[in-house]
């Protein structure tokens, strides 16, 4: 430790100091470092490992190759006037139906692709003999890809107006044969889609010091702002490959009624507080922390979740409990998350301690 370090500040330095890829000895050791503070704070630490495949980062990219792909079988079904109407909207939907089998497998972990398994873990941290009633989340992984999350929204919004508009164009064959002033433009969108998902591989490495660094530093300082047993801290694993951790904690717990998550996930130094939920649950649990959240002087919105962003609350949510994220970001922000720009060079975490302190004071 250095001079006047405190352990909360050197605990974070060491995170933050090194790429921490689900799965590779960097993380494991990152792991470790977390779980040897908890400890010190007098925690008491389980360690919920499992095994996953990186072949879940392999699924927009072959979404998108096989919506380029379908585009260009679409084009003699659409023009011909020898084939029956229905037969382009057949076509469309039974490749679309097939080719999202196969990616939600690939995504799910299901279809390895050649991808050898990997380990990892999940840190959970509490005081007392009876479960939480409120796990503070954060998770612990990062990744680099080809894209910056801010390439990958890109890419999904392109993704989702392609299949827009061949679904509207398989419709309008059942009418009449399509002139090519209509199939040329709609191959040429499905494309570019499949170009800019295509950029979604894993490549390179990067520090996560936004995503999700300043996470676990807003954990770790709830951990120490509290003696609360009704309180747990949870560090989940292989988020940025599919939620991997997370889904395996709620698959292992089972219904959790009455039990309140709150994810923490990207808290930048410049931006909106953005409170963000998935049901009627996590929206009265957003509200009921908000007035909390609202002393701390910055812009406040409550939302739900954009196309193309995946957040531990997501499966945590389908425990039955009340499941939220807190987040704070700007489109800057999602420029260097996921990329190897995302270091702690200018980084203040000073607001990641204060919402990691007000979360874990505020009255269940």
């Amino acid at each position: 430790m250095s001079a006047g370090e405190s352990p909360l500040t050197e605990t974070t330095r060491r995170v933050l100091s090194t790429p921490r890829e689900a799965g590779t000895p960097e993380a494991s050791e990152a792991r470790a470092v977390v779980l040897s503070y908890l400890t010190q704070l007098g925690y008491r630490v389980t360690l919920q490992k499992f095994s996953f495949t990186p072949a879940s980062l392999r699924a927009f990219p072959l979404f998108g190759a096989g919506l380029g792909g379908l585009a260009l079988v679409l084009l003699p079904f659409f023009a011909s006037t020898v084939l029956p109407g229905w037969a382009a909207l057949a076509v469309w939907m039974t490749g679309v139906a097939a080719l999202s089998s196969v990616v939600a497998g690939a995504g799910l972990g299901w279809v390895p692709l050649g991808d050898a398994l990997r380990e990892d873990a999940n840190l959970l941290a509490t005081r007392g003999d009876q479960p939480p009633r409120r796990w503070i989340v954060a998770h612990l992984d990062t990744k680099a890809q080809g894209h910056s999350m801010a390439g990958r929204l890109v890419a999904v919004w392109v993704t989702a107006l392609s299949v827009v508009v061949l679904t509207v164009l398989a419709f309008l064959r059942l009418r009449a044969p399509l002139p090519w002033a209509a199939m040329l433009p709609a191959l040429a969108l499905a494309m570019l889609a499949g170009a800019l998902a295509g950029r979604g591989r894993l490549r390179g490495r990067s520090h996560g010091a936004r995503d999700n660094g300043s996470g676990i530093a807003a954990a770790l300082q709830a951990a120490a702002s509290t003696a609360d047993p009704r309180i747990g801290i949870l560090i989940t694993g292989a988020e940025e490959f599919g939620l991997v951790g997370a889904r395996v904690f709620a698959r292992a717990s089972g219904r959790l009624e009455g039990t309140e998550f709150v994810n923490l996930d990207t808290l930048d130094q410049e931006g909106t507080l953005f409170l963000v939920s998935h049901d009627a649950r996590g929206t009265k649990l957003a509200a009921a922390l908000e007035p909390r959240l609202g002393d701390l002087g910055l812009p406040l919105r409550r939302r739900r979740l954009p196309l193309g962003i995946f957040v531990d609350s997501a499966p945590l949510s389908r425990t039955g409990g009340a499941a939220m994220t807190i987040g704070r970001l700007t489109w800057n922000t999602l420029r260097r998350i996921h990329t190897p720009a995302d270091t702690a060079d200018g980084l203040s975490l000073e607001l990641a301690q204060r919402v990691g302190r007000a979360v874990a004071q505020i009255d269940l």
